[in-house]
């Protein structure tokens, strides 16, 4: 996706115009010459275009609903942070392996919230109740936020905000490159930009509709550049042939990209390739023509927290991309700081 995300249709919520962002929404769709409908709730939503489930799927995908977060109730998201920060759910991105194929269910839709000022208060809220201890806050456990926010500037909102709070931190990942209108925020330090990098055969096979790498590394280079405290997300972690030259040939382009500044405080997060069943048989139906390796029987089988089960590699290739990675890290990045394994 070389340019930025424009919606195919936007639906409004009740109450959606009672608040600025939600006016300035409406006005900039109309001149932009985008179908806006309303709507009593998101959940009502039955009327997508489309002949058959892949056309309305993907229409789906391309359609924003304007609303109002109404639970202000913020949910745990460790191991990254304390909590989710709630200003958007959905992606536009088609990325075959993606954990929101059965989150999401059948409406995959993109939704942003127009009460922001209501959940930066409750953010400030769970702040005080830790203090004195950091509260972190990740802002990308449900959408991909640096995707929509060219159009909506809720997260520039949200990183000026932090940037004033003594004890609050905010994070995000992305898979996109439109980062430009992020770069003068007054953060302060207080926020991790992270980018979702991974091998090119991954990007280009499994990830349609996001940010090509190259692009995703230069974005990195000028968030850097910006003195924002940097984060890597590889994952999935994929094998495939040419593995090891293609995650190595990542970390030489980073190394390439990022100044001499930027590198004293740099994390990475690793995450293998797993799949569920409900997952499998999700994405089969989405991205009929996959090729994403689902076979049950060259996986192990691994129990989750919340009692679904999870298919990640065999125990002798899970040591072999630890090994492989956290060599690669060592030799371009020997001060960075790797999160987790998983």
């Amino acid at each position: 996706m070389k340019k930025p995300f424009t919606p195919q249709l936007v639906y409004f919520e009740p109450n959606a115009l009672d608040y600025p962002l939600g006016q300035e929404l409406k006005e900039k769709f109309e001149k932009m010459g985008i179908e806006t409908r309303f709507t009593t709730s998101h959940n009502q939503i039955r009327d997508l275009p489309g002949e058959t489930d892949a056309q309305k799927y993907r229409i789906a995908k391309s359609t924003l609903v304007v609303g109002i977060r109404k639970t202000l109730k913020f949910d745990s998201s460790k191991p990254s942070a304390e909590y989710a920060i709630p200003f958007a759910t959905g992606c536009m991105g088609h990325c075959h392996y993606c954990y929101l194929q059965t989150t999401m269910g059948t409406k995959p839709y993109i939704r942003t919230y127009v009460n922001v000022e209501e959940i930066l208060d409750a953010a400030d809220k769970y702040i005080e109740e830790r203090a004195p201890e950091i509260t972190r806050f990740e802002a990308a456990c449900t959408s991909d936020i640096v995707g929509i926010d060219h159009l909506t500037h809720t997260l520039k909102r949200a990183i000026n905000h932090f940037g004033q709070t003594e004890l609050g931190r905010l994070r995000f990942v992305t898979k996109f490159h439109h980062v430009d209108h992020l770069l003068d925020a007054a953060h302060n330090g207080h926020t991790r930009f992270r980018f979702s990098v991974n091998a090119d055969y991954v990007i280009k096979n499994f990830e349609p509709g996001t940010s090509p790498l190259v692009k995703r590394i230069e974005a990195a280079g000028k968030v850097a550049r910006a003195g924002y405290p940097l984060g890597f997300i590889v994952a999935p972690i994929y094998l495939h042939e040419g593995w090891q030259e293609g995650y190595r040939y990542l970390f030489e382009r980073l190394d390439e990209e990022l100044p001499d500044d930027a590198r004293e405080d740099i994390t990475f997060e690793f995450i293998q390739h797993r799949f569920t069943k409900p997952a499998k048989r999700v994405i089969e139906k989405n991205y009929p023509k996959t090729k994403l390796a689902l076979n049950e029987e060259e996986r192990r089988y691994k129990w989750g927290k919340y009692g679904i089960g999870k298919y990640i590699y065999q125990k002798n290739e899970e040591d072999e991309i630890k090994e492989t990675l956290f060599g690669y890290t060592e030799k371009f990045f020997p001060n960075a700081k790797i999160e987790y394994f998983t």
